[in-house]
């Protein structure tokens, strides 16, 4: 019986260490994803902060208009195609409006 015990100790001594080793790599390959989520995250953050601050989204806005104004509609055109052309690929790809 003893040699028995003995021989589980040892199967679940090799098993620990190889889901160990196992761990390790994995964590290893998803390195980089844990990075971008990280950035993902980020960016969450700073959009979170501007749904709570709308004010100083108006003043960076309206600064740029009265500096540049201009400039501001060239690129709020440029912005708004392309976004009707997002929307488009959207649309083709998954095919929903």
């Amino acid at each position: 019986m003893n040699s028995k015990l003995l021989q589980l100790a040892e199967r679940h001594g090799a098993l620990k260490a190889k889901i160990d080793a196992q761990r390790r790599e994995l964590a290893k390959h998803t390195q980089p994803i844990e990075a971008a989520f990280a950035h993902g995250d980020a960016v969450l953050r700073g959009v979170d902060w501007l749904k709570h601050h709308p004010a100083a989204v108006f003043v960076a806005v309206a600064g740029a208009v009265l500096a540049r104004p201009r400039r501001v509609w060239r690129w709020a055109q440029r912005g708004f195609f392309l976004w009707r052309g997002w929307l488009s690929l959207r649309k083709s790809i998954f095919g929903r409006g």
